[in-house]
Formats: structure tokens, C-alpha cells, sequence
């Protein structure tokens, strides 16, 4: 198993030579991928090098450090849950963060069970995509182009996004027919950061443009909410419907044909199943960002956040303190904010992951 282990490693550290990767894929089934892959995750967690909980990750010669935190809202069970995974697949420089916001009756177990399989299936996905597309006689092993190193990430993570929706479908003690969640992940290799969004959460970048270190927002992600003109097309082409209800104007949601439910605020979900034939699509929007020395941190938040904070103020408040607490920072502020700005509406699950690229030797705090 370990000499597996090493070999991926090897692979997607350099891929030294066409004859290499093709007796790997020889060699190498699909099996013995997954099983590599349990063996990573394994060693990872044994190092503590993935999160699932508060907290931070921050390993000691990294250039990331990723602030984490989550709280329940006046809901019920908290069905928003996150991880973090250092040295992704073995990779120095590699980190893999994902966000996901539950919702339905099982909401909770959903989330859980799509954070647990989905770094695993995408590692699984991106080293067999790797291995194709190094055999391939038109693919650059020497430079490995922009577009080449999106394209395979973006087919790994298409094609993972599937695979993990189709076996929630089937898992055995999970009922995610009216029960789903959102996923929003990145990956972060190198100078460069892969994005695939489900749902309505929301990556923002903090970038300093101008050299008095003020800092300034990019959002990364589009929310897909049902009311979005091509989401709304999709949806109504498939004989599902897109309305408000009359007590909450404004919030659009996504109908059966014939009865008033489930009335999902998404237009993209894992599980679901009731309404996956009538419009709700599990596939991601897949994005690149190269990062810059002006690129400071990204922030990852679910709906609970960006519902009473904007772009700009998350940012300034991630920017202005510690940032080891700067997640905790952003929910605990939005918890207030939902309190001011949402009297008489239950407090939402608000979770936030924020991931820095640079040594903190580099920041130059805007005080709030």
C-alpha cells in the first residue's frame, strides 16, 4: 500500500516521463486507487493534517493557514459542517477546504456524508485524469499550461460531482430524497486555486490592489438560486416550478409540477431527489484564480453568513484581527448582524473557513 501511495506521489508531483505514467496505468486499477487514496486520508488525519471541526490548520513550513469555524443557528441540529485537508494527496503544495450547508429532514447526515466522500473521490478522479492526460501525445509534460491543469481539474471535479451524488442516491442508511446540501470547495495548488461551487454558498478573495494595504473584495462563485435567468430556464424547461411565497417576498424557490413542495432556496443541491428531475442539477460551475502576491486569503462561507454581511464587510472583518480567529470572527459577526437586520427570523447555521495564502509577516491590518 505504501509503495502505491509513493507511486501517485511521484506521479503528480513531476510526471518525469510518458513511459512512467503509462506503466502506472497499467498497473493500477481503480480499486487499488481508492485504496491509496484511504491510505492518504488515513495518514493525513494520523498528522493532523485534515479538519473537520473549529479550529485551524497550520503546518509548520506551509504558506496556507485556514481558520475554521461553525455554529449552530435556532434551527435545530446544525446541518452546516466543513474540512480541511493540508498537503492534499501527499502534495506539499497542494490544500483542499470544503463548505457544506445541509437542509431537509437528514439535511445534517447529507452534509456529513458528502464532506466525507468527496475529497477522497475527487483525489481519486485527479490522478486517473492525470494519467490519461499525460499519455496523451498532445499534452505538455514540460510546462503543464494554465488550461491544460484547468481543464483536468475541472474533469475530475465534473465527474466527481456525479459519482458522489449518484451514490448518495443509493446509499442504504441515508434518505436524501427530500433531504440535500450545498458544497462549495476549492483547491488550492500552488499559485493557483480550483473552484467548484453547488449550491448558494460563497468564496469572496481579499485582495490588497493598492500598496496602503487596504483590502478589497472579489466575489469567486455565483450563488444559484432558483430566481437566476439561466437556473430559471432549466428549471421551468423541466416542468419544475420557480416562485415566492407570499410571506416571503423576494425569496425564490424551487417547486414540483403539482404540489407546493419542496420549496428548495437552491438551484443546485446534492440529494434531492425529489426535484432532480424537474430541474435541480448536482453539477459544479468550476473556476481558476491565479493567486498573486496581492491575493491575501479566501473566504468560504455558506448562506448563513453572506445572507447579513456583504463582500466588503467580510473581508474588512478577516482582515482586522488575528488570523487564527478570523473565521470565528466573521460567524460571531453574523450572528449579530442576523439579530439586527432579521428580528423575529430564526438565526440561520453559520459557518465560515477562511485560507491565507501568504506568511503573516506580509499582512498589513485595516483596522474595522
Amino acid at each position: 500500500m505504501g509503495q502505491l501511495s509513493s507511486m501517485f506521489n511521484g506521479l503528480a508531483r513531476s510526471l518525469s516521463s510518458i513511459k512512467k505514467t503509462k506503466a502506472l496505468k497499467d498497473s493500477c486499477t481503480n480499486g487499488d486507487r481508492k485504496e491509496a487514496v484511504k491510505a492518504m486520508a488515513k495518514d493525513a488525519k494520523k498528522n493532523d493534517l485534515i479538519l473537520r471541526t473549529s479550529g485551524i490548520v497550520n503546518v509548520d513550513g506551509s504558506n496556507n493557514l485556514a481558520s475554521v469555524y461553525s455554529k449552530r443557528g435556532e434551527k435545530g441540529v446544525n446541518q452546516d459542517c466543513c474540512i480541511v485537508w493540508e498537503e492534499f494527496g501527499c502534495q506539499e503544495d497542494m490544500i483542499f477546504c470544503g463548505i457544506f450547508d445541509g437542509h431537509g429532514p437528514w439535511g445534517h447526515f447529507v452534509a456529513k456524508s458528502v464532506r466525507d466522500s468527496m475529497p477522497s473521490s475527487l483525489l481519486c478522479n485527479w490522478q486517473e485524469t492525470l494519467v490519461e492526460a499525460s499519455v496523451d501525445p498532445d499534452f505538455d509534460l514540460g510546462s503543464q499550461k494554465k488550461l491544460q491543469r484547468f481543464n483536468i481539474w475541472k474533469h475530475s471535479y465534473l465527474k466527481t460531482c456525479a459519482a458522489v451524488d449518484k451514490e448518495l442516491e443509493q446509499h442504504r442508511k441515508i434518505d436524501a430524497f427530500n433531504s440535500g446540501t450545498t458544497a462549495l470547495t476549492i483547491v488550492r495548488q500552488g499559485d493557483n486555486v480550483f473552484i467548484a461551487n453547488v449550491g448558494d454558498s460563497r468564496a469572496v478573495l481579499g485582495t490588497t490592489p493598492s500598496e496602503d494595504g487596504n483590502i478589497a473584495a472579489v466575489q469567486l462563485t455565483i450563488d444559484f438560486k432558483p430566481n437566476l435567468p439561466q437556473e430559471t430556464e432549466r428549471i421551468t424547461e423541466c416542468n419544475g416550478r420557480v416562485f415566492c411565497l407570499p410571506d416571503e417576498p423576494g425569496v425564490h424557490r424551487v417547486w414540483l409540477p403539482h404540489e407546493d413542495s419542496p420549496g428548495l432556496a437552491m438551484s443546485r443541491a446534492f440529494g434531492d431527489y425529489c426535484v432532480k428531475d424537474f430541474g435541480l442539477i448536482s453539477v459544479p460551475q468550476v473556476t481558476h484564480r491565479h493567486i498573486t502576491t496581492k491575493d491575501q486569503f479566501v473566504v468560504l462561507a455558506t448562506d448563513g453568513v453572506w445572507d447579513v454581511i456583504s463582500n466588503e464587510e467580510a473581508v474588512t472583518i478577516v482582515w482586522s484581527g488575528e488570523r487564527e480567529k478570523a473565521a470565528k470572527r466573521l460567524v460571531e459577526r453574523a450572528g449579530v448582524a442576523w439579530r439586527k437586520k432579521r428580528k423575529g427570523i430564526a438565526v440561520d447555521d453559520i459557518s465560515a473557513i477562511v485560507l491565507f495564502f501568504h506568511s503573516s509577516s506580509n499582512q498589513i491590518p485595516t483596522l474595522d
